[in-house]
């Protein structure tokens, strides 16, 4: 048994009230990591469409966070807020090309 099983069941036993979360943990088991990721997968689909000079890098920023705190997902949502932002930059410049003609 480890300290902190040995603690918990102190605890449980005494009938104190059950410790706090820890810093970054929510109640779901969703991480900070992995919060930071799913937003740049959305803001690299975002930068597609959208002003992507704004959100490519807000993406790839987002997704160096999320890999940083140790989400394996960040690298994947790094490579898609690049590309998004260079599909986005294309469909610009292939709209304005169609609307110049």
């Amino acid at each position: 048994m480890t300290f902190t099983e040995r603690d918990a069941l102190r605890e449980q036993q005494s009938g104190a009230a059950p410790a706090p979360y820890a810093a970054g943990e929510t109640t779901t088991g969703v991480s900070a990591a992995r919060v930071c990721t799913i937003i740049s997968f959305v803001m690299a689909g975002i930068s597609v469409l959208f002003a992507p000079i704004l959100f490519g890098p807000a993406g790839i920023i987002l997704g160096i966070v999320g890999r940083s705190k140790g989400d394996p997902l960040g690298t994947w949502a790094i490579v898609a807020s690049v590309v998004g932002m260079i599909a986005g930059f294309a469909l610009a410049v292939a709209v304005m090309n169609a609307a110049s003609t």
